[in-house]
């Protein structure tokens, strides 16, 4: 009996070698491509020509089996093989020939988790400065659907696939390298892991996330807007001169004077609230943080008042008032008022007399 047993198994086992894969009336497989996640239940059919039932069999590491007629059906409760490979065969008659078909089947099993970093690095980065974002996807399979794609914000950065054909669960890392600006300050990177299994595996594909690390990006200074380096202003007006500017780490303010010597402001904004012509000349503002510094300079012209043009103005208003007023008090006495004496008053008084009222 124990011979027996083993000349099935042997016999079960050496029609692989020696299998015709692209014979006529080859079996069937229904579905015709199995995906199938790891540990979940697993099910299909194997069919042959009613001429093709001698020694017709199903070889398959795992699962049960039951033949009716010109089919096998084959199932599983677990997946539990990472590379199954179901061949179902036949025995050709009046030969030692066999004909047979195999059953793809990928077993697949999500990422148990993906993890972001900068590697070697930790704190600010640099602008300008080189820096490899490494992703890591720990226990995947099949390695060769994995598909890694990296983010900054909403925005894909890179998609990596991998050259690799291990079936069994592995952790890999992917690589990308970056150069960070300030436009990255505050940036939030990320990646995902996305298995394409293809139009028999679950839709949409597996996909499991990093968490997002924000990016501190040190740089130097740069200037709000553009500030008037040539300044024309009138003595005794206020003045005013704005260097603001933005950076990481936040930028300190300095100033000189046109004189050389230091302003006590550490202000962004110098202010003089009544300028002489002594506060004329260049005026210089620093601008620094560990990363760099800028300088801003202000040529300050001050214009003075000329004293003589404003006595001869006033002067020539109020001669223009006294004229224009004399006009004035002389035409109305003579054409609007007309000329009266005191003779002419009671002359007129006793020309006129009462007349009586009657009710």
């Amino acid at each position: 009996m124990l011979y027996v047993i083993l000349l099935v198994g042997i016999l079960c086992s050496a029609h692989v070698s020696g299998c015709d894969r692209n014979c006529a009336d080859k079996p069937v497989f229904t579905p015709s491509r199995l995906v199938v996640k790891y540990g979940d239940p697993v099910a299909a059919n194997c069919s042959v020509c009613e001429d093709c039932l001698y020694l017709f069999g199903l070889e398959t590491p795992l699962g049960e089996q039951n033949q009716n007629g010109t089919t096998i059906s084959w199932k599983a409760p677990k997946m539990t093989e990472w590379d199954p490979a179901p061949s179902c065969y036949y025995t050709k008659k009046d030969s030692d020939d066999q004909c047979c078909s195999d059953l793809p089947i990928t077993v697949y099993q999500p990422p148990d988790n993906v993890l972001i970093r900068f590697d070697g690095h930790t704190g600010p980065m640099f602008e300008g400065h080189n820096y490899t974002l490494q992703c890591e996807v720990q226990k995947v399979a099949p390695i060769e659907n994995l598909i890694v794609i990296f983010y900054k914000g909403q925005t894909a950065l890179d998609k990596q696939p991998y050259n690799g054909t291990n079936k069994k669960p592995v952790t890999t890392i992917y690589n990308l390298v970056i150069i960070p600006s300030e436009e990255d300050d505050g940036a939030q990177y990320w990646c995902e892991a996305k298995l394409e299994l293809g139009p028999e595996g679950p839709q949409p594909p597996p996909v499991v996330i990093s968490q997002k690390i924000t990016a501190s990006v040190y740089y130097k200074p740069r200037l709000q807007g553009s500030p008037h380096s040539q300044i024309t202003i009138k003595a005794g007006s206020p003045l005013l001169l704005n260097c603001s500017a933005w950076g990481n780490p936040s930028p300190s303010y300095s100033w000189t004077l046109p004189s050389g010597s230091p302003h006590s402001s550490s202000s962004n904004v110098l202010t003089i609230d009544s300028v002489a012509s002594a506060d004329g000349g260049l005026y210089t503002c620093s601008v620094s943080n560990s990363r760099g510094t800028i300088n801003v300079e202000f040529n300050v012209t001050v214009e003075e008042i000329n004293i003589i043009l404003i006595i001869g103005i006033v002067v020539v208003f109020v001669a223009v008032v006294a004229v224009g007023g004399l006009f004035y008090y002389h035409y109305y006495r003579t054409k609007r008022m007309g000329k009266y004496t005191l003779k002419d008053v009671f002359r007129l008084g006793r020309q006129h007399t009462a007349v009586p009222i009657t009710e």
